[in-house]
């Protein structure tokens, strides 16, 4: 049984990959499973570190700002995909997989539409509520597609139906225990904690919010913040400082990176966050109440329709960045830690919407195309 899978970019795209070529070696040791990607992205770094065996294309994205230098970029993109597809060819001639698997970033494309093309069955997966432009493409050819939220199949055009599979989420996440993590933090029975984040570089926006929100409640003992403030945001304790913010204080962390996250989201009562498609997948599986502020500076926008899959079903509040004041996220922030009743629905509804077996579901799919 050969498999191989086709991803790259970002961690996004190449931890439910991972995840999922992990539950299939768990089924069949034997198994030969070969990734591709590029050998300057992320996936030339965690592939081989998870075990797997790694190939590498020359390939880059189109870039959608025009500026001189994006001309240049996209000028070279164009070059790449004209030489790309006799590399592909050549994997996948000595490779001989049986399936052949995209899980997203431009990457995928050259390689899942190469093995279409060689009658080689082919899938993909797509972990956003709004599709990039590189899976609507190829669900128009592959013969499974696979969907982390139903909302997703109306903006494709799918050869075959598409399976809601939901999107693989850390074992360390399904197994973690709330009242442990609390414990092993330091939090009180009868504190609060809201855990915010805006990715490993920071955000700006949510750096600039969560200074107003803990200036305004951090002596409020009944709450304990954790705020991850990220590599572009080393500034913030100097602003707190500048407030007036102890920020020594018993009841507040500021961190540079969670590295813990499997401790500290098990742990939290209220979550402030960006809305990527993993980080919704944990706050589904864990039940959390969450108030999300979509990256405005990503492709077709799909933090907001990640963000309102979530909300549409009441089970999570947003606030986009043109409307995000002081004044707005105080008054969410207040909806849930002084209203049990509505995060506690909130938690409910987040929960019922979660799937904790889609790396499963997404093995059977992918080994169900082996002829």
């Amino acid at each position: 049984m050969k498999i191989l899978f086709a991803a790259g970019g970002t961690g996004g795209h190449i931890n439910p990959a991972l995840a999922t070529a992990g539950e299939i070696r768990e089924r069949y040791p034997d198994a030969e499973i070969l990734f591709v990607g590029t050998k300057d992205k992320m996936e030339a770094k965690l592939v081989p570190a998870a075990g797997f065996d790694f190939t590498t294309i020359r390939i880059s994205g189109f870039q959608r700002k025009i500026s001189i230098e994006n001309i240049i970029r996209n000028l070279k993109t164009i070059f790449y995909l004209l030489f790309c597809t006799f590399s592909v060819k050549k994997i996948l001639k000595k490779f001989k997989p049986d399936v052949v698997v995209g899980f997203g970033g431009y990457v995928s494309g050259p390689v899942v539409r190469t093995a279409a093309k060689m009658g080689i069955p082919t899938a993909i997966h797509e972990q956003n509520a709004y599709p990039g432009i590189t899976n609507k493409t190829l669900a128009k050819i592959v013969d499974k597609v696979m969907l982390t939220a139903e909302e997703a199949e109306k903006y494709m055009q799918c050869k075959n139906p598409p399976a809601v599979t939901g999107l693989p989420v850390r074992g360390e996440m399904l197994r973690a225990d709330r009242d442990f993590a609390r414990a092993k933090l330091g939090i009180r029975d009868d504190q609060k904690l809201v855990l915010s984040m805006g990715g490993s570089l920071g955000a700006m926006t949510i750096n600039n919010a969560m200074v107003d929100l803990i200036t305004d409640n951090y002596k409020n003992n009944s709450l304990y913040f954790i705020h991850a403030m990220g590599q572009y945001g080393l500034w913030v304790p100097d602003k707190l400082k500048e407030n007036g913010v102890d920020t020594d204080a018993a009841n507040l962390e500021l961190r540079e990176y969670i590295s813990d996250m499997d401790v500290c989201m098990p742990a939290a009562d209220v979550v402030i966050c960006r809305a990527g498609a993993s980080s919704l997948s944990e706050l589904q599986a864990l039940g959390k109440a969450s108030i999300l502020v979509p990256s405005p500076n990503v492709a077709e926008n799909h933090q907001y329709h990640n963000a309102m899959a979530l909300v549409n079903k009441g089970a999570a509040l947003i606030i986009e960045e043109k409307d995000l004041t002081k004044e707005k996220m105080q008054s969410l922030f207040d909806s849930l830690v002084n209203n049990d009743e509505n995060r506690l629905s909130i938690e409910a509804n987040a929960k019922a919407m979660a799937v904790i077996d889609a790396k499963e579901k997404i093995a059977d799919i992918v080994l169900s195309l082996i002829k």
